[in-house]
């Protein structure tokens, strides 16, 4: 299995998902090589600001044996458990069966050529049928755990019924595919009268008022993720060195003027016109370079450290599951490891440009202790945007001109990127591991994501560049239900 899985998640992002288990410690640093004709550097994009904005992390418990914990046979027996297994496996199946089809929806959209989009909604709802029917097969007949199901069952019967329609919206036109097509209308129409009719699960209120049903499902989702999805509590560091650095700047700064206002008052025989034009233009250089001095004092004295520290808790017991610490920051070429210049001296002399490099590292440490019941891993999914990288490249402009029998044709063509990422995998006290992958991007979408080969001298990690696979559809793989 691959310990790292790197595709591309929406049209301008990458995800990067792995697992890790009790006790691990592992460190992860990603370098991406950014062309300078980019425009991009720290003058450009600040890193504090994208790591808000441009870099979504999601942690959650993960367990390869149970993919399906509710239709497995050993799960079945509800009188066996007790509530908190209970919920814990509810919410796990109904988690992971969300998570599957969000992501496979996000791949079909992706699905350009009709056979093969519709040969693979026509799947989907198989399988969407069949896990759904297993589900419900066993609603639990207690009034007190009834709730906790019927919670999961209304939530993913909206959300498989959003889901499809959404794809259908994004459909490719074609007319030799309307019984695949009617079949996934009608098992949206079905699920909307289960929900409604059936079940009578939402109000006429809720269900008539678009804002209202989709806040109650922004509820029902919190509710399934519960006990799965690990509570993060992130913490900035340095914020009392950075005080300190503000002081000690101000203080030097300060320190220069009074010298140069002293000097001034000695110089010029008391209280002239041109003493107060001295003094001002000290002060006028005073705040113009108070500022950059002191970021350049806190660059300098930042570099290299830690930008924030982050806890991962278990939502139910709120023990403390994992600690992590995350670095962000353009670095200087002397300060890039040997192994990874190395890497990138290997590429072809046509795509040696010059480069300005984002480091991103997440070190982990994971608690030396079993997990909850039934949960085996942990897995980690951090997606990158490159909408901010997108924002400073150049429109295409550039036209391509052909002759065919005496006429004269032209065609636009887009200005596309080569982004370059070296991946670099520690396992505790083990040697580190290396993967590098090319990314090309125009300005609107990454056009495709290849893993280059890395010279023989240096050890590769296991890894998964694929654009349009996705791990989580094993989730729902319908080869994977028991009968």
């Amino acid at each position: 299995m691959a310990k790292v899985k790197v595709k591309q998640e929406e049209a301008l992002s990458i995800k990067f998902s792995h697992q890790m288990a009790p006790g691990d410690q592992r460190t992860f640093d990603l370098y991406f090589y950014l062309p300078t004709e980019m425009g991009i550097g720290s003058h450009t994009l600040d890193e504090e600001e994208y790591y808000h904005s441009g870099i979504l992390g999601r942690r959650s418990y993960y367990s390869k044996g149970l993919h399906l914990p509710l239709v497995q046979s050993r799960f079945i027996s509800l009188n066996k458990r007790t509530m908190e297994e209970f919920r814990l496996y509810l919410n796990l199946f109904a988690y992971q069966f969300a998570v599957a089809i969000e992501t496979d929806g996000k791949e079909l959209r992706q699905k350009s050529d009709a056979s093969e989009f519709y040969l693979a909604l026509d799947e989907l709802c198989d399988v969407v049928v069949q896990l759904l029917k297993k589900f419900r097969r066993n609603e639990p007949s207690d009034p007190k755990w009834k709730s906790y199901f019927e919670h999961a069952d209304n939530y993913l019967s909206w959300f498989c019924e959003q889901q499809l329609l959404k794809i259908l919206a994004h459909s490719p036109r074609s007319s030799d595919f309307s019984e695949v097509k009617d079949k996934a209308l009608d098992l949206c129409r079905s699920e909307n009268y289960y929900r409604e009719q059936v079940c009578k699960y939402n109000s006429m209120q809720t269900q008539q008022d678009a804002n209202r049903i989709s806040n109650k499902m922004l509820l029902l989702r919190r509710l399934i993720q519960q006990g799965v999805v690990l509570k993060e509590e992130l913490k900035p560091l340095g914020i009392g060195l950075k005080k300190f650095v503000t002081g000690l700047a101000t203080g030097l700064v300060m320190l220069v003027v009074s010298a140069l206002i002293i000097k001034a008052q000695g110089f010029f025989n008391g209280l002239t016109l041109t003493l107060v034009l001295t003094l001002a233009v000290i002060y006028g250089f005073r705040e113009i370079f108070k500022e950059d001095f002191r970021n350049a004092m806190w660059r300098f004295i930042q570099r290299g450290r830690p930008r924030w520290s982050r806890i991962l808790r278990d939502t139910s017991t709120q023990a403390i599951v994992a600690k992590q610490l995350v670095w962000l920051e353009f670095m200087r070429s002397q300060d890039i490891p040997d192994t990874v210049s190395e890497i990138m001296k290997h590429r072809n002399s046509q795509n040696k440009v010059d480069s300005t490099v984002l480091h991103y590292r997440i070190a982990t440490k994971v608690a030396n202790k079993p997990f909850e019941a039934g949960y085996s891993e942990i897995q980690e999914q951090v997606n990158f945007s490159l909408v901010p990288f997108a924002r400073h490249l150049e429109r295409g402009k550039a036209k391509i001109y052909k002759e065919s029998d005496g006429n004269i044709s032209n065609e636009s063509v887009e200005r596309r990127y080569q982004v370059n990422l070296v991946a670099v995998l520690r396992d505790g006290k083990q040697q580190p591991e290396y993967a590098r992958f090319k990314v090309t991007m125009n300005r609107s979408s990454i056009v495709e994501i290849t893993e280059s080969k890395l010279p023989d001298n240096i050890q590769p990690f296991t890894s998964e560049a694929d654009s349009n696979l996705h791990e989580e559809t094993q989730v729902v793989d319908h080869h994977q239900v028991e009968p």
